[in-house]
């Protein structure tokens, strides 16, 4: 999209504006029945990851290759070693995000993971000399205040571990995010298909997979399409609208996993971590809709 927002927009150009803004607010929606998926289903944390990852990775396989007929073109889908790398890591920070849902409240992983955009840019700048912001570091500073309360608060509770684990998830995510900047030849959406199916593997190398009951199979499957489809809503979505104005909506993800972990589990988190968790999610809207406004100023 290179026409402004402000600007009046042909029919083609504002219908696929309004369809990317739905896609994207979609994909948002979907992701954010993770934590709610997760603490429904009885099964141990690498059971749900090892099905999450076999549903998920045939269906955005097949997108794929859809995708890959209707263009056309026939890109290589061969990873090397770069897709190779970005597969097992962006397996082994699933396996951490299913896991903290076990282990604490699902507005605490969603807040906690709301952070990624900072702990990238912080990243970024250690490992690639890459320069952020300065409203990036205060955003930092700001929604690192937020996260420490919510830990803080965890101490002796038991919390603290499944905290832990969505900080380890949050950095393996913004470790993920630089390699595809970094790895641009590569078929990234393929190597997260690949990335599913080892977790479907590692699952059958480590733990019992069939020994699940009917209504947590049911439960896994529908894991595994919604896994895929907001990946797919949000590629398709992502298309057609610009950068911040997606990563502005892509942050309502945070407010739709709390509402919907207090809809279907009755889950209320504490004070400590509504109060943190507020400071984080201020620090996330104000940063990506100073994006937004600066995206619209430079395309008017």
């Amino acid at each position: 999209m290179t026409e402004s927002l402000s600007m009046p927009a042909t029919p083609d150009t504002a219908a696929e504006h309004t369809l990317g803004i739905i896609l994207v607010s979609a994909s948002a929606a979907v992701f954010g029945l993770t934590g709610v998926l997760t603490k429904s289903i009885h099964a141990d944390p690498l059971t749900i990851t090892c099905w999450r990852g076999f549903v998920g990775s045939i269906l955005i396989a097949l997108y794929v290759l859809w995708r890959r007929r209707r263009s056309g073109r026939r890109e290589s889908l061969r990873l090397g070693w770069r897709g190779w790398l970005l597969a097992v890591e962006g397996a082994l920070a699933s396996i951490a995000f299913i896991s903290a849902f076990k282990f604490t409240f699902v507005a605490n992983v969603a807040i906690i993971y709301a952070t990624a955009p900072f702990v990238t840019a912080l990243l970024a700048f250690v490992l690639v000399s890459e320069r952020f912001r300065l409203q990036t570091l205060v955003a930092a500073a700001v929604s690192l205040g937020g996260v420490a309360i919510m830990v803080w608060s965890g101490f002796g509770t038991g919390h603290v571990i499944g905290d832990g684990l969505a900080l380890l998830m949050t950095i393996g995510s913004a470790l993920y995010m630089i390699m595809v900047r970094a790895f641009r030849a590569t078929p990234v959406v393929w190597a997260g298909a690949v990335s599913a199916f080892l977790l479907f593997v590692l699952g059958w190398f480590v733990t019992d997979p069939l020994a699940v009951s009917a209504r947590d199979a049911v439960l896994l499957v529908a894991f595994g399409m919604s896994f895929a489809l907001a990946s797919i809503l949000w590629t398709e979505g992502a298309r057609l609208i610009p950068a911040a104005e997606s990563g502005l909506l892509g942050s309502a993800e945070v407010p739709f996993a709390i509402l919907f972990a207090f809809l279907f589990l009755a889950e209320i988190p504490p004070a400590a971590s509504m109060i943190g968790g507020a400071i984080v999610l201020c620090a996330v809207f104000a940063h990506a809709g100073r994006d937004w406004q600066a995206a619209r100023q430079r395309s008017a």
